[in-house]
This record gives structure tokens, C-alpha cells and sequence, in this order.
């Protein structure tokens, strides 16, 4: 017989493939019955850390688009958008089966009025089998977490919270605007609300005065609420931000491709097996990245994550504390 191939001997029981871990994709495959493309859509809010509530400027890392950079302005409807994104994302995805995914800025902090108007926009689209909603644990309202309990009966919703990091003075630093005893505040109201509502929680590696253990120990606290999805990024420098600022002038340090390789393996071996990996690494437009520049080879980085894993005989979960 010959040698057994990588995905033969994976022992990962969420997967079909080499992966070690729990993809978005064979989430997607399971839930859906089919690849999704997420199409990124902009809908005019702010957030609480830009408009003087909690803070000003936002967070030291973020664009001016507040995350949004590759979806298009909100000068243009929801259904307008979706129409240019699918046609922008034909060439090489199909677009038959989308997840409209409300990206940039905090996209529950505006009235509930507005927010039903865009969600339902988005739902009344053909092809869109799914909503993804990005936002801040402090920004749920309980009207709108009752609105969301309810599309979550109608629609498969994922509402994404951005943690990332689980240390106050961390959280400070970059201008976050909450505390992470805030943050589960929401992340339980949001459970509370309706066990149907899929919670992603977001994690950035290399935030600046945060060591290895610092980072893992974001990582382990998240696991222990077992969140049904999480996305960790590496944080990149952008330029105009306050973190470009403090980069120009040696206050900051990005983090190496190997050691973020490592943080993601090690971060996959501490979460449960069945909380879905909506991404390994995160990225921002071309023109405007300063560093590190290796972040723009996504691929060679989540290949050398599984080469990590496969050489470890590890895989996500081996290390979870239940």
C-alpha cells in the first residue's frame, strides 16, 4: 500500500480536507450546502470610540473606512451595493449563493428603524442566504438584540463582536473604548437572546506592549465561552493611522511571519474543535499597508500554518480546557 496522504491521516474530525482546523468553508458546505461569497457593504454608521461616547479617533489601528476599506461607499443603497460587489466578485467566485456582510465601522449603532430598513434590504436580494453584521459588544441594544434573535429565526446570522484582546490596559492602548468586562456583558445578552444567533469573536496578534502569553491568554479566555466562531488577524500598519504614527517612530514593532505562525497554532490548539475559524490572518488594501509587508501572502501563511500543524501532529482543540 502506499503512503498515506495528509488528509488520510488527518485526525481533525471537522474537516474533509488537509485542514487541521474548523474552515469557514466546510462550516459554510455544512450549514448552507455550498461556498458563499461574503460580499463586504457599507452602511453610513460610526462607532462610539470615533463620535466622542467613549473615546475619539476610533482604534489606533483602524482606516478611515473603519474596516470597509473593500466594500463600496455608503453613498449607494444596500441593494446597489450588493448588485456592485456581486458583479465586482463574478469573475471568481459564484455569486449564486451570498452573505451579505455589514463590515465597515460598528453596524448595530444606529436606531433600530435604520438598522431593520438595511438588513431587510439585504435579505430581499436574490441569492443572499445569509447575513453577517460586525459590531461592538456595547453597542446591543436590547431592542436591536431582540431584532436580531428575531432574523436569526428567518436567516442564518452571524453577528461578529471585536474583542481583540481580553487585557484592560491592551484595550486602552489602542483606544478601544471598552472593557473587557463590557464586552462579555454582550457576548451574554447576545447568547442569552437566542441560541440561534452565531457569535464570531474577533482576536488581533501583535498589539503593541502584548507578549506571547498575553496574546494566549486572550485566546484561552475566549475558548472558555465557547464562542461558535472566532477570526483572529494579524495587526497591520495602515497608512494614516495612529498606529502608522507610532510605527514611523520606533514605538512599534510588527510581529515576524514565524512567530505569528506559531501564535496561530498555538491559539488552534486552545479553542474548542467545533468554534469555526472564520480566518487566520487579516489583510489591508495594497496601497495602503505599510507593514508588515509579508502580510500580503495570505496564502503562504495559512500553508505554513497547516505544514506547523501537520509537522506538531497537532490540530485545533488537542490543548482545550473544557
Amino acid at each position: 500500500m502506499g503512503r498515506l496522504t495528509q488528509r488520510e491521516q488527518n485526525p481533525f474530525p471537522y474537516s474533509d480536507s488537509n485542514k487541521r482546523y474548523h474552515t469557514y468553508d466546510y462550516y459554510l458546505r455544512h450549514v448552507l450546502g455550498a461556498k458563499c461569497a461574503k460580499l463586504p457593504l457599507d452602511i453610513g454608521t460610526t462607532c462610539p470610540n470615533i463620535d466622542g461616547r467613549c473615546g475619539r479617533g476610533g482604534c489606533i489601528y483602524c482606516s478611515g473606512r473603519g474596516s470597509g476599506d473593500f466594500a463600496p461607499t455608503a453613498v449607494h443603497s444596500v441593494a446597489e451595493q450588493i448588485r456592485m460587489q456581486k458583479e465586482a466578485f463574478a469573475h471568481k467566485w459564484d455569486v449564486s449563493h451570498c452573505i451579505a456582510y455589514f463590515q465597515a465601522h460598528t453596524n448595530t449603532y444606529a436606531p433600530l428603524s435604520y438598522l431593520r430598513e438595511c438588513f431587510e434590504e439585504a435579505l430581499a436580494q436574490e441569492g443572499i442566504v445569509g447575513l453577517n453584521v460586525a459590531t461592538r459588544a456595547d453597542c446591543l441594544e436590547d431592542d436591536v438584540i431582540a431584532y436580531l434573535a428575531s432574523l436569526a429565526e428567518r436567516t442564518v446570522l452571524t453577528v461578529e463582536l471585536g474583542l481583540q484582546s481580553s487585557n484592560d490596559q491592551t484595550a486602552s492602548l489602542i483606544n478601544r473604548g471598552h472593557t473587557y468586562e463590557q464586552f462579555c456583558d454582550g457576548y451574554a445578552r447576545l447568547r442569552q437572546a437566542s441560541d440561534r444567533i452565531q457569535i464570531c469573536v474577533h482576536l488581533i496578534f501583535g498589539l503593541p506592549g502584548e507578549d506571547d502569553e498575553d496574546m494566549l491568554r486572550t485566546v484561552r479566555d475566549v475558548a472558555a465561552m465557547h464562542p461558535d466562531q472566532v477570526k483572529l488577524h494579524l495587526l497591520h500598519v495602515l497608512r494614516g493611522t495612529r498606529l502608522c504614527e507610532m510605527y514611523e517612530h520606533g514605538e512599534y514593532v510588527p510581529l515576524e511571519r514565524e512567530r505569528y505562525v506559531r501564535l496561530v497554532a498555538d491559539a488552534l490548539e486552545l479553542l474548542p474543535p467545533e468554534t469555526v475559524i472564520g480566518r487566520l490572518t487579516g489583510d489591508g488594501k495594497g496601497e495602503e499597508l505599510i507593514a508588515p509587508l509579508w502580510s500580503k501572502r495570505k496564502t503562504t501563511v495559512i500553508n505554513d500554518v497547516d505544514k506547523l500543524l501537520y509537522a506538531r501532529e497537532s490540530y485545533q482543540g488537542i490543548k482545550f480546557e473544557k
